[in-house]
């Protein structure tokens, strides 16, 4: 009874700090959930609740209804950012974990406004990590990194709102129903942190453009053990007239490295193609048969590729 009584208030205390900071949103014909974070009258949600509309609502469970604007949104992470008109009325920011910190069994709170009931508080665990969320905009096509995946339960309408640890951090926003007892949410992450500070910034986010298709590969046991790793990027496909192409990559090669750090899969390539990636030459280094040989690609910016 003991053990039962502590769950139960890990999982209260963790809803009473995280509910009051969980807005549910309209957004044009989207509806969701949006996080309060740190900054002046800010708010996260999903990039597919706020679809190709500009201004919207943010109801918190006190009543208060905040006027919201997007200030962007990234389709090839699913985040969103919004900006109340009034940042006053906002209660004040969630505190936000590292998501990189988390280990499967760990228990999670996800908390949102899942078939329009404000304030809903599930529970669960971190059922697995380092999961892959594929996404599209347009032509382009991304795969969101390192996804939470948990058993907490999540509904249309989740959407957006916050996953917290424990202790009351928010370590994901809420994205996808993949299943009974299978949600995902994306991590929040250095890597999270950086588009997140794009879209407050530029509205956008910027990414380079390599032109190639890949999927992780192992190494040689002689390679593997000189990297000290595993595996690597086995090249599928270089898009013709690609700055892939351009550099001489060729299907069967497979990448070790990228502007000289290690890469085991499209993640780790991805995480090179930000905006500074965009212009500037960058190293690869992949496995072409039995010799290493280093290559000079010079990324472009992804628009509708």
């Amino acid at each position: 009874m003991d053990e039962l009584d502590a769950y139960s208030r890990t999982v209260s205390a963790v809803a009473a700090e995280i509910t009051p900071r969980v807005a549910a949103v309209r957004i044009g014909r989207g509806t969701g959930s949006a996080v309060v974070v740190p900054g002046d009258g800010v708010l996260v949600t999903n990039a597919h609740v706020v679809g190709d509309a500009s201004r919207g609502r943010a109801d918190f469970l006190d009543g208060v209804q905040a006027p919201v604007r997007v200030v962007g949104a990234d389709p090839l992470s699913d985040l969103a950012v919004l900006r109340a008109d009034r940042p006053g009325d906002l209660p004040r920011p969630v505190r936000l974990g590292d998501a990189d910190r988390l280990v499967v069994g760990q228990l999670v709170v996800a908390v949102g406004n899942p078939l329009g009931l404000a304030g809903s508080v599930t529970a669960g665990v971190v059922s697995g990590l380092g999961r892959a969320l594929p996404v599209r905009s347009g032509r382009a096509s991304r795969v969101v990194e390192d996804v939470i995946q948990t058993d907490a339960a999540l509904n249309p309408g989740n959407s957006g709102g916050a996953l917290a640890d424990a202790s009351g951090r928010v370590v994901g926003i809420n994205t996808a129903v993949a299943g009974v007892g299978l949600g995902l949410a994306v991590p929040v992450s250095a890597t999270t942190r950086r588009i997140l500070e794009s879209l407050r910034a530029d509205g956008r986010v910027r990414r380079g453009y390599l032109g190639l298709v890949g999927a992780p590969a192992p190494l040689p046991a002689e390679i593997a053990a000189r990297l000290g790793r595993p595996r690597g990027l086995r090249v599928a496909e270089v898009v013709a007239g690609s700055p892939a192409a351009h550099a001489g990559l060729r299907a069967g090669d497979l990448v070790v490295s990228a502007d000289r750090e290690p890469v085991s899969d499209a993640q780790g390539l991805q995480r090179r193609l930000f905006a500074a990636s965009i212009g500037r030459t960058m190293p690869v280094t992949v496995l072409r048969g039995a010799a290493m040989v280093d290559v000079l690609a010079v990324p472009t910016e992804l628009a509708d590729h």
